[in-house]
């Protein structure tokens, strides 16, 4: 029997309506203006992103989401609508779908769950991103709550805010990495979304712990609930043990640095060339941030950085896909989901 008193809304970060410049420049406008993803003060914000990006950045992104953009649309959009449709009947309550920046908002998917379910007290909200990071859980559980907020909706939120180290998703992720391990790759690089160092400050309750203290990540410590580069080794540590990797099998890195700040080091392009030079010619990426394939891994890695590796001395890149709309992974959801 169908709770009509509850509801789960899962929520991915999004993608432009089409791959047109003028859609890509909206959706980058509505995407760097959010004070999570350039935490400087609005104004500063506001000259930076209207006055040295927007005028130049969308045509460039343009041409990387046409290089990988699929017959029926986006596919971080296209896979997130699959995934959401496999979690819908594991779960006994509504469950929905939204983007944090674009289409569908947040608040257009709420207010057609309410209008469906008008008894809904309560929303299990499911940031599609294992660590939590300002600009990825973060930034969709404060819109959350100010479209709430704003539209007086007497609603009870219910937050998963990371999952990066439960043992369901980390054997999942190990399962969809595994039957590349028989392929005969020399390396697997877990290349992780970067971050400016200023956030991991900043989500430090206590200012004295993560990048302040030697080897913080290692250091039990309550500022790892919300430290995302604590949060990526602990998934690379946990699958690397899952699969039996050895130390000289695999390795870590950021990728997608914007500006000229300070971002989680190593940089997933400079560690591709050292392995290259290093006489690695096989190697798999693995990009554990995303549950969805999209720009950053469809084109980043798969054609960029296939690219750099190849010119750097490799042979072969390949990208091992996300999670995608895994069987697997649309259990665990719905797991989620109904707790």
């Amino acid at each position: 029997m169908m709770n009509t008193t509850k509801a789960t809304l899962l929520v991915n970060l999004g993608s432009p309506d089409s791959p047109s410049v003028k859609d890509v420049r909206k959706y980058l406008d509505e995407f760097l203006m959010d004070g999570n993803v350039i935490d400087v003060p609005y104004l500063l914000r506001a000259l930076i992103v209207k006055g040295f990006i927007l005028p130049f950045r969308p045509k460039k992104s343009a041409e990387a989401y046409q290089s990988i953009w699929w017959k029926e649309g986006s596919p971080l959009i296209i896979i997130s609508k699959k995934v959401h449709e496999k979690v819908q009947p594991k779960v006994n309550h509504p469950a929905a779908l939204a983007m944090r920046y674009g289409n569908p908002s947040i608040e257009n998917t709420l207010k057609e769950l309410l209008q469906q379910d008008p008894e809904i007290k309560e929303v299990r909200l499911i940031p599609l991103y294992p660590h939590y990071a300002m600009a990825s859980t973060k930034t969709v559980i404060d819109k959350v709550q100010e479209v709430v907020e704003r539209n007086n909706w007497n609603i009870k939120l219910n937050t998963l805010t990371s999952f990066y180290k439960e043992p369901n998703y980390i054997k999942a992720l190990s399962n969809s990495i595994a039957p590349y391990m028989q392929k005969g790759f020399d390396h697997f690089l877990f290349s992780y979304h970067g971050i400016p160092e200023r956030h991991v400050k900043k989500m430090d309750a206590s200012k004295t712990h993560c990048l302040k203290t030697e080897n913080c990540c290692n250091i039990k410590s309550d500022a790892h609930q919300f430290c995302y580069r604590h949060q990526t080794f602990e998934t690379t540590k946990l699958v690397v043990a899952q699969l039996g990797l050895k130390e000289n099998q695999y390795s870590q890195s950021f990728q997608s640095r914007l500006g000229q700040d300070a971002w989680l080091l190593p940089f997933t392009e400079p560690e591709l060339v050292r392995l290259a030079k290093s006489g690695v010619k096989k190697i798999a990426v693995i990009c554990p941030a995303f549950v969805s394939d999209c720009l950053e891994t469809l084109e980043e890695i798969a054609v960029r950085g296939r690219e750099l590796f190849i010119e750097s001395g490799g042979e072969e890149l390949e990208l091992i896909p996300c999670l995608n709309d895994g069987d697997e992974w649309a259990t665990v959801l719905a797991q989620y989901a109904n707790s």
